[in-house]
């Protein structure tokens, strides 16, 4: 098994008169982390950071042992992202959108196809490939766009809000997915909902004001903590 290590070290980013990160320190390996808070938490900044998409004031993330912004597209090419604003086209098929990704990501055009391919056969969008997005329902959209994180077969993957906007189901259907990849990568899940993550992390961070407040483990009660520290339930 390859072992992965994803760490920050004393990161912090400002926003005129908000500290989105606040000196943050964690390390990460091979296992699903559930990244939880309200919104205006810090959340997506930390994620933007992780994924070199903004740039931050301060401190230093490592992969294996190796700052981030010398590691450049060896990073990236580690790094599977789904965000939490897509841009994407909506005339665009799941197939053509999948193809036109994998190219993004220097896959050849028979490993493409055989990603794509195998990618929405697992998500069950493969009936639907010749289907338009902007056609789709908000938890098929979710489906080819947590597809189209995995084309390089990424040891990082990190996912910004992946159940926003489905139905109950739906998110069940997305949570077990998640866990059935899991093995062999760090798997970083941002959300606001504690049923999207307190059945398949191994470790949930409970976040707020730019600052991880504690850490739980799997045997320890999500919803009774979340109440301590941040005063909301979300279930």
């Amino acid at each position: 098994m390859m072992k992965n290590e994803l760490e920050i070290i004393n990161l912090n980013k400002q926003f005129k008169d908000v500290k989105a990160l606040n000196n943050i320190n964690y390390t990460f390996h091979n296992g699903i982390y559930g990244l939880l808070g309200p919104n205006g938490a810090g959340k997506s900044t930390l994620i933007n950071a992780i994924t070199d998409n903004i740039k931050r004031d301060s401190g230093s993330i490592l992969w294996n042992g190796n700052e981030i912004l010398r590691l450049g597209k060896k990073y990236r090419n580690e790094l599977g992202y789904m965000p939490q604003q897509q841009g994407y086209y909506g005339e665009f098929t799941a197939y053509a959108f999948m193809m036109y990704l994998a190219g993004l990501k220097g896959l050849d055009k028979k490993e493409a196809k055989t990603r794509t391919e195998e990618l929405l056969n697992e998500v069950n969008m493969y009936e639907f490939r010749n289907k338009t997005l902007e056609k789709m329902s908000g938890g098929m959209k979710q489906r080819v766009l947590l597809a189209q994180s995995l084309l390089n077969n990424p040891s990082l993957l990190v996912l910004d809000e992946p159940t926003a906007g489905v139905d109950p189901q739906e998110r069940v259907n997305i949570r077990n997915y998640i866990h059935s990849i899991a093995k062999d990568r760090i798997v970083l899940i941002s959300t606001h909902i504690i049923s999207d993550i307190e059945m398949i992390a191994n470790e949930i961070i409970i976040m707020n004001h730019g600052k991880f407040l504690c850490t739980l483990d799997d045997e320890e009660n999500v919803e009774d903590a979340y109440l301590k520290w941040i005063g909301d339930k979300k279930i």
